[in-house]
């Protein structure tokens, strides 16, 4: 097999396709792989280019591929799709992902490393538990507002209004309701301690990773902003300036232009939406403590938020925080606070 062959591989649960063509794009072979067969096949083909999409244990198998010495382009599917000619097939998917890797202009998708991944991991896990909680809060609300009782709002009110309701002397027939009020309370507090353990995690690996350190010391990005970004970009190095990763997670207007005229719509919301949530969250927290300082009052951010709404001034402080943080892990400096000039006081 030629040396400067692109493979394309098409990964499966089971049964894997893979597609051969050589530097002018010529099909040189298409062939079907168990799981247990791939990397011994791949072990005896001569060191080139393997392409594939971004999927469900897509970092793994780049990772083996690597260790090979093979040179492994991931992409995204949204750019692999428009090469499928014809109706879908296994074969002709591979054939997608083989051209589409040997295309320059297709953007490549970083390849995590273990760690980024368990981080990842726990960002999922802490989501999902979360929503959890929220649900078995809103579940007891619902119950007991049945039977008359209005809760507050408030984790920490929420709580003590349904200690005090348990507290109470319950009548027999309300019995099985106390007991399952009793019960959505206690997993309620497991799903709480268990979140904080996870929170704890993050902390200790956040503590550990010198880069998540670096982009912790922007505002608007902490713990958790820092850490996710850290875990699903790397070093943010597949992206050729500052614009791009702000582009890739959507903080950038979505444009619709044609015949000589711009048409800027909202934000495009692509990528990691994750990472957008808590860019802009960080922002909007930001924004609310600044606007009640007065030193704060000529921020750009600041007076935005009065001319056009808080929610468009959070979105424009995220953009930038993600601008800042592919400079800072480029440079690896810290972030610094550009402080306002000094008013004389007789002037």
């Amino acid at each position: 097999m030629d040396q400067h062959s692109v493979i394309g591989l098409d990964l499966a649960k089971s049964v894997f396709q893979v597609h051969v063509a050589d530097a002018s794009g010529k099909k040189l072979l298409s062939k079907k792989l168990k799981r247990a067969e791939l990397m011994t096949w791949f072990a005896q083909q001569p060191v080139g280019k393997v392409g594939l999409e971004a999927c469900g244990g897509a970092h793994e198998w780049a990772r083996r591929l690597l260790a090979l010495g093979f040179d492994v382009k991931m992409m995204a599917p949204q750019h692999v799709k428009p090469y499928v000619q014809g109706n879908k097939t296994d074969a002709r998917d591979a054939a997608a992902i083989c051209e589409a890797a040997s295309r320059d202009s297709v953007p490549a998708v970083a390849i995590r490393d273990q760690n980024g991944q368990q981080m990842q991991a726990l960002h999922r896990t802490r989501e999902l538990w979360m929503k959890q909680r929220i649900a078995t809060m809103n579940q007891i609300r619902g119950i007991l507002l049945e039977f008359g009782e209005a809760l507050p709002v408030g984790h920490a009110r929420f709580r003590q209004a349904v200690c005090l309701w348990l507290a109470q002397e319950t009548s027999p027939q309300l019995m099985v309701l106390h007991q399952l009020i009793s019960n959505l309370l206690a997993h309620w507090t497991a799903l709480d301690e268990q979140i904080a353990g996870l929170e704890c995690t993050i902390r200790q690996l956040h503590r550990a990773n010198a880069a998540s350190l670096l982009i912790e010391s922007i505002p608007g990005v902490g713990l958790l902003t820092a850490t996710a970004t850290i875990a699903a970009f790397g070093n943010c190095s597949q992206y050729g300036n500052a614009r791009q990763f702000s582009c890739a997670l959507g903080l950038t207007p979505r444009e619709h232009s044609s015949g000589g005229k711009q048409l800027l719509l909202g934000i495009s919301k692509r990528g990691n939406g994750y990472v957008r949530k808590l860019l802009i969250h960080g922002a909007r927290a930001v924004i609310q403590a600044r606007t009640r300082q007065p030193a704060h009052a000529q921020d750009w951010e600041v007076q935005l938020a009065q001319r056009r709404g808080i929610n468009i001034a959070a979105v424009a402080l995220a953009s930038k925080n993600a601008r800042r943080i592919w400079a800072m892990l480029q440079s690896g400096e810290l972030f610094h606070t550009v402080q306002p000039l000094a008013v004389p006081a007789n002037s």
